[in-house]
Order: C-alpha cells, then structure tokens, then sequence
C-alpha cells in the first residue's frame, strides 16, 4: 500500500484567529500542510509549506498530535503543530500553485466554511477554546 506523510501547521493569532488558506480548484478551506520532501523532518515541512502557502514564517509551539488516514488506498500520515507566525506574509510562494487565498479566520467564519479537511474544525474548537 502507498504511503504519504505531511504537517500540517495551526497557527492561531493573538486576537485568536487561525491561518487558513484556500484552494484554486475549489472552495475548500484549510489550514496551511503539504507533504515531506526527502530527508525532511515533520517540524521542518511545517514550517516550509506554511512559508509556501502563506508567506509566513512560523515558529513551532508544540506538536499536537498525529493524524492516520486512509484516503483512496493511500496510508497518509499527518503531523500537527501549533505554530506561531513571526511577523509580516511576504506573500503565497506556492511552487505547485494550489493556493488562491490565505487569511487570518475567527472560529465563527471558519464554521461557515466548506472546509478540505472537515475533521480539524474540532480541533480548532478545542484551540480556540469553545
């Protein structure tokens, strides 16, 4: 069976909005995560595909924990950060250009998004505090 292993960062700000970006090819929302490279270690491709997808540099909090999945025969394997950003975007670098939008959400706007990945909006419940 194929396997894939990624991060995926959640950045909350201090007015406790989270960084989300948004696909080209639909109204999906997500929070910023991409797969390892070579040699990479999760935190590492953390914090790289968060510059990539929103120009941010992020410092990481603490790993929050491991998500297993089974998406159409593959073995994904997700590792979640909470992250700090550190200072100003210096804009979407994608180099697959699968990101159209990024931008800070509050809780409330982010349940009324169609969401890519539906089960982290617990998660961000559970960190935002409700």
């Amino acid at each position: 069976m194929e396997k894939w292993s990624g991060s995926a960062a959640i950045c909350i700000n201090e007015y406790q909005q989270v960084l989300m970006v948004r696909s080209k090819d639909a109204d999906l929302w997500a929070v910023p995560s991409g797969g390892m490279e070579a040699e990479e270690t999760p935190e590492q491709c953390c914090i790289r595909e968060v510059k990539e997808e929103t120009g941010y540099h992020v410092q990481i909090i603490k790993p929050l924990y491991i998500k297993h999945a089974n998406i159409n025969g593959i073995q994904v394997k997700t590792y979640y950060f909470l992250a700090q950003a550190i200072g100003a975007s210096q804009g979407i670098q994608d180099p697959d250009q699968l990101i159209e939008e990024k931008a800070w959400k509050f809780l409330a706007d982010i349940l009324k998004l169609n969401h890519m990945y539906p089960e982290d909006v617990d998660l961000l419940r559970f960190l935002i505090g409700m």
